[in-house]
């Protein structure tokens, strides 16, 4: 699809999966803005918790997996809930890949995710049905959301150098969706009512869905697939199975490097309005307006580093995507560090100033913004072409790992400092950067592309 440019540049494909994918994070982020709020200050209080239908058996699995069976605090089983739920929605898209790979193809896929969710926002706004919800929510992102990715990919011929690009463009409206989610969806949740702010997300999926399904003649071709054609199928070659070892073997580290940014949901929603001082011109901000916030510096620092790898690779050789990567969790790390400073300021019982936040953003988001969409396109040029829509959903098992570990560092918040809790993150997020480098060096020549920059 070289000739195909319609799309700023790109495949007039790119824009409809775009958008689509942007609705969807407009709903999936804005339900998450208000998970964890909605829990510790309603749902998980006496009076709320006895209509959850389930709710019994779940909080004892909760409470053996992350506290050794102990009873959990409210803040605690939020926490638990939090890191269960964000984990398992990155674990579902290894299934949701196969079924694409081996039985319904990627449209077909996509469309299943797109509606379970749909059905998962909408229940949402209904106390009893609150597992239920959870559940529709992980299996249709399963379906939907590594295929989607899968099909950015596939828009471009495999010598195309515009696919790095094309997955910061992608990633670009995500963060666009999500300035806007939690000033609707927050709004709505915390000021009118939570089912409110649910059912908005509901209705943000509904429109994704109708915007894929109308771009399907400009999507990516896909084989029939049959019973004949599934026999068929060619063997990986041995290099093919090195570099998903590789690719594998990355995804621990990617999991650490993403702590910092993942906690951006759970424990931080929770510990900036004690320590950080809120107010603007007289008024508190909502809470889920950090999420606004975050999503605005992210945009701006993904178009700044779209801008200014264009800028460099005309001038300078450009560097490969791993080496992007390793830049990028070294700025997260620094993030973490004003974050250390926030806690530092406020450790007198005095609030500390909104600059602080300010710094971590930037920091955080400038790093994120070379780290996870350039980690797709990576995975997605070295994966084989035949297990494509597997690897994309392995590449998401790092959130599933990262979640689980956010889950279980939230509950620290309680018991730790903010002085140390700050610190931890940072040190495993540059941790993993250095690991980054190591393997950089050790597998540099599957993972950088012919020709690239050096790292």
């Amino acid at each position: 699809m070289d000739h195909d440019r319609a799309f700023l540049g790109h495949p007039r494909g790119l824009g409809y999966i775009a958008f689509a994918e942007a609705w969807e994070r407009f709903s999936y982020y804005g339900m998450q803005t208000l998970l964890v709020l909605y829990m510790t200050r309603q749902l998980l209080l006496p009076g709320h918790v006895e209509n959850i239908a389930g709710m019994g058996w779940f909080r004892r699995v909760m409470e053996a997996a992350y506290n050794g069976g102990d009873s959990l605090t409210v803040i605690g089983l939020s926490s638990a809930i939090f890191g269960t739920y964000t984990s398992l929605v990155y674990l579902t898209p290894i299934l949701g890949g196969i079924v694409a790979d081996r039985w319904l193809g990627r449209t077909a896929t996509v469309t299943v995710g797109a509606i379970l969710m749909s059905i998962g926002h909408f229940l949402m706004a209904f106390e009893g049905s609150f597992l239920a919800a959870l559940l529709c929510l992980q299996i249709g992102v399963g379906c939907f959301k590594g295929n989607l990715a899968s099909q950015v990919g596939e828009l471009y011929a495999p010598g195309d150098l515009r696919r790095a690009d094309a997955f910061q463009i992608y990633y670009l409206f995500i963060n666009a969706a999500v300035i806007v989610s939690p000033l609707v969806t927050g709004t709505l949740g915390e000021k009118v009512g939570w089912h409110w702010g649910f059912g908005a997300a509901g209705v943000g999926m509904v429109l994704g869905l109708v915007i894929y399904l109308s771009g399907r003649k400009w999507l990516p071709k896909e084989q029939p697939r049959t019973k004949a054609a599934a026999g068929a199928r060619v063997p990986l070659t041995g290099d093919e199975w090195k570099a998903i070892a590789v690719l594998i073997g990355l995804i621990p580290v990617l999991a650490v490097g993403a702590v910092g940014n993942q906690q951006l949901f759970n424990a931080y929603m929770i510990w900036v309005p004690e320590h950080v001082n809120l107010v603007f011109f007289g008024r508190t901000m909502p809470t889920s307006w950090l999420q606004s916030l975050d999503a605005a510096v992210s945009v701006s620092a993904l178009v700044a580093a779209v801008a200014f790898w264009r800028w460099w690779a005309k001038r300078f050789r450009e560097p490969t995507e791993i080496t992007k990567i390793i830049l990028g969790m070294s700025l997260s790390a620094a993030g973490q560090l004003c974050m250390v400073g926030a806690a530092l300021a406020s450790a007198g019982g005095a609030k500390a100033g909104i600059g602080w936040i300010l710094g971590f953003e930037v920091l955080n988001s400038i790093g994120f913004a070379n780290v996870f969409p350039v980690g797709l396109a990576m995975y997605v040029r070295v994966a084989p072409q035949k297990v494509a829509g597997t690897i994309m959903g392995i590449y998401y098992l790092h959130l599933f790992a990262g979640n689980f570990l956010v889950g279980k560092l939230g509950g620290y918040v309680e018991t730790m400092s903010g002085v140390n809790f700050w610190l931890l993150h940072a040190g495993l997020v540059g941790g993993a950067g250095l690991v980054m480098l190591i393997a950089s060096r050790a597998a540099g020549r599957l993972l950088n592309p012919t020709g690239a920059g050096g790292a």
